[in-house]
């Protein structure tokens, strides 16, 4: 992906921030962020998640095994924060709607969203002149989510980091510390609050890269997401055994080109073969993916903006997807059948 180097920005850099979404990255972001002696960090949760971050804040192991925990102000309501600088939206793509229904009282006039999701968000297709007209239903059914946060709030971002949400409040880093994060609407010169958020990301320990064209990025995310995460959600099986297996890793493959064509079209090109991303996903070992642990924990699938969007987009451009269709059927009916 053509990125350039972030670099501090001459603007003060966001204090009040706020994360929303409280699980493994949200968790390892923010609790390198709490530990920030002049950013005034927040978290927004619910239920189990936000009893354990008052008790005891955020359990981070690091990939060495070495541990440390991060107390930031956690509230079960936005009305108790109000307005802040930057929020990190790492919540599920399901909950979405919800979110933006109450997050009101922590938006103001300068407040920016660094969206840091699986799969296609909600201002993906609007920010593609190859999609602007026709952007996929499936990830903002009404088009709430684009007027809530229309294209000049949003930072786009795509995140290179492996963990785990073991207990709430707890993150164990696997590894990766890899941010990549631009504007939606690739502005020249870049807009300095994309600048001013990398720099504070950058000052938390991240490996921060701000990219000229962020949609590139997260569909060369995707295209490696698409067919490992829902195989494993049908099969129960880790990543290695996916692709160990060659007529498997043939329909992924299938399934990779068919979404390479949409790419190609709507001005996201790829440049892998399915099989080099293979080699890549291979070497990460016998990990599960987070489908599959959504699967097993009884949580909603992210079907919509993993699989259901690809093939809206590439309905849109006039790229045929029957391995990406019969994939989506098979894991729409396990996802039924679970409730």
């Amino acid at each position: 992906m053509a990125t350039s180097a972030a670099s501090p920005s001459p603007l003060a850099l966001p204090a009040r921030v706020a994360v929303v979404g409280a699980g493994a990255i949200g968790g390892l972001i923010g609790a390198r962020l709490a530990r920030q002696a002049d950013t005034r960090l927040s978290v927004w949760a619910r239920g189990a998640t936000l009893h354990s971050l008052r008790r005891e804040g955020f359990r981070l192991t690091d990939p060495d095994g070495r541990q440390w925990s991060a107390r930031p102000a956690a509230v079960g309501s936005p009305d108790e924060l109000g307005p802040q600088d930057l929020i990190l939206l790492t919540v599920k793509a399901t909950a979405l709607a919800d979110i933006a229904r109450d997050i009101g009282p922590l938006m103001a006039g300068h407040t920016r969203v660094l969206s840091l999701l699986n799969g296609v968000p909600w201002w993906f297709g609007p920010s593609l002149p190859a999609l602007a007209a026709c952007p996929p239903r499936s990830v903002d059914p009404q088009g709430l989510l684009l007027q809530r946060w229309p294209l000049e709030r949003v930072i786009g971002g795509v995140v290179h980091a492996s963990a785990a949400c073991p207990s709430p409040g707890e993150v164990l880093h696997r590894g990766g510390l890899g941010l990549v994060i631009g504007d939606p609407r690739q502005a020249d010169p870049v807009d300095p609050a994309v600048g001013a958020a990398a720099a504070l990301l950058a000052r938390a320990g991240l490996e921060v890269t701000v990219s000229a064209h962020i949609q590139r990025d997260l569909w060369f995310k995707l295209w490696g997401n698409l067919t490992v995460n829902p195989v494993s959600a049908l099969t129960r099986a880790t990543a290695d055994r996916i692709l160990d297996d060659p007529l498997v890793r043939d329909f992924c493959s299938a399934a990779m080109r068919e979404a390479a064509e949409a790419g190609a079209r709507i001005g996201c090109p790829i440049e892998q073969t399915p099989e080099e991303r293979h080699a890549v996903t291979r070497r990460l070992g016998a990990f599960r993916t987070s489908m599959l642990q959504d699967l097993e924990a009884g949580r909603p699938l992210e079907l919509d903006a993993i699989v259901h969007a690809v093939r809206e987009i590439a309905a849109a451009v006039g790229v045929a997807t029957p391995q990406v269709d019969a994939l989506h059927g098979l894991t729409r009916l396990l996802a039924a059948s679970r409730g």
